[in-house]
């Protein structure tokens, strides 16, 4: 079949995006390793001039697999520079302030910092052992795998975390967190840490406690039952299940993750991004990161969501359209092998990227699609890259291949 004007047109649009991406990167790189925005004053009074253990990692993914050879080479140093700052329980910082040589564990812990880490460095010495990362750090490695064990529940083998602990750090989700169980299994499946089946397929009952998959423990069973109590998105995991309450509004980046760490099935991912489109988080922009914001009248809503102005109904975290979770959209769909969608769905990340004469814009308002936070992200390059890779890809983008799943969760 031919390419279409469109298709013609989105392909030189994603190599402009590519291009682009490189080119911040550079910019945006230090010897310590990449910055979360670009330097300026605003950046600067704001503590995007760190960095970051979340953003690193997810650069030294999208540059590990950029084909600029200067952003391959660095791709570790951010993770270097985390590791040199790691807390002596084992926790990596949420930040690093390279000029104070000052670490950040956030206010009340940051738990996906850790995860992210664990999941670049294994990622990156899988592409390349020669770099000897898992090697070099792997006294650092069991201490950050032994500082998440202390996290975990012990008979339902997903972590726990207080409010406001993960990406989303002006969001009431707690107890038991879809984004952050993601993580964990896939952290669990490359490192061959013990149940991970067992984390797997509890985080499926218990995200969505609609099928029979709930585990007949008790408490299982009664968190289930508070979990059903209003849902509303029955085809997406459910965002957190605590004591009494669960997350309803729809977490578009952990039900991305449960499709690429492999908590979902082939079924249940097709499902999932199935409803993702149906809800129209991808339009114009991907994606809008929660389907049905948390209004101020719900029982979840926190006085801390009004900080700074940030959090009310369709914007930061709250329904707002973040590019860089965008490009894990299209990687998914690229993952659960719906390729044309994930063209389409990277080409609109595209378009985001650009706006503004590509300002490479945190967010975007959810309805008026007004660009705001910082400009120049890093994580929204690295991730275009990275999408951008598991396109061209065949097999899965960050779990291992089923067979060596299968052997980690024995």
């Amino acid at each position: 079949m031919s390419a279409t004007p469109k298709d013609r047109d989105d392909a030189g649009l994603l190599d402009e995006c590519a291009a682009r991406s490189i080119d911040l990167l550079r910019h945006n790189a230090t010897p310590a390793g990449v910055l979360a925005a670009s330097p300026g004053p605003r950046a600067a009074a704001r503590g995007y001039l760190a960095i970051f253990g979340r953003d690193a990692a997810i650069c030294a993914l999208g540059m590990a697999v950029s084909g600029e050879p200067a952003l391959e080479r660095g791709a570790a140093r951010g993770l270097v520079t985390l590791a040199r700052h790691q807390a002596a329980n084992g926790q990596i910082p949420k930040f690093v302030d390279v000029e104070r040589s000052e670490a950040d564990f956030w206010y009340l812990g940051c738990i996906d910092a850790t995860l992210w880490w664990l999941i670049a460095v294994a990622w990156l010495d899988r592409r390349d052992a020669t770099r000897g990362l898992r090697a070099e750090f792997a006294a650092r490695v069991d201490a950050a795998l032994h500082w998440l064990a202390c996290q975990e529940h012990q008979r339902f083998r997903l972590l726990q975390q207080n409010e406001a602990s993960d990406w989303a750090d002006i969001m009431p989700r707690s107890g038991f967190v879809l984004y952050t169980n993601a993580l964990w299994y896939l952290v669990k499946t490359v490192y061959g840490v013990r149940d991970a089946a067992a984390t797997r397929r509890n985080a499926d009952g218990l995200f969505h406690p609609f099928g029979a998959s709930v585990d007949e423990y008790r408490r299982a069973r009664l968190l289930a039952h508070y979990a059903r109590h209003r849902a509303r998105q029955r085809d997406l995991y459910l965002s957190f299940v605590n004591f009494a309450f669960a997350g309803h509004e729809g977490d578009v980046f952990g039900n991305l993750l449960a499709v690429l760490c492999g908590v979902a099935d082939d079924t249940t991912a097709h499902r999932i991004l199935a409803a993702l489109r149906r809800a129209g988080v991808d339009e114009p922009y991907p994606v809008r990161v929660v389907c049905d914001p948390i209004l101020e009248s719900n029982v979840l809503w926190r006085p801390y969501m009004s900080r700074h102005r940030q959090n009310y109904a369709w914007q930061y975290h709250n329904g707002g359209v973040w590019p860089f979770v965008g490009a894990f959209h299209a990687a998914a769909l690229a993952d659960a092998g719906l390729r044309e969608d994930a063209a389409r769905s990277l080409a609109r990340v595209a378009r985001a990227n650009a706006l503004g004469g590509w300002t490479f814009p945190e967010w975007l308002h959810g309805r008026t699609l007004v660009p705001a936070g910082m400009r120049g992200q890093s994580w929204n390059a690295a991730a275009f890259l990275l999408a951008r890779h598991a396109l061209a890809a065949r097999g899965p983008l960050l779990r291992p291949r089923r067979r060596t799943i299968d052997a980690a969760t024995r």
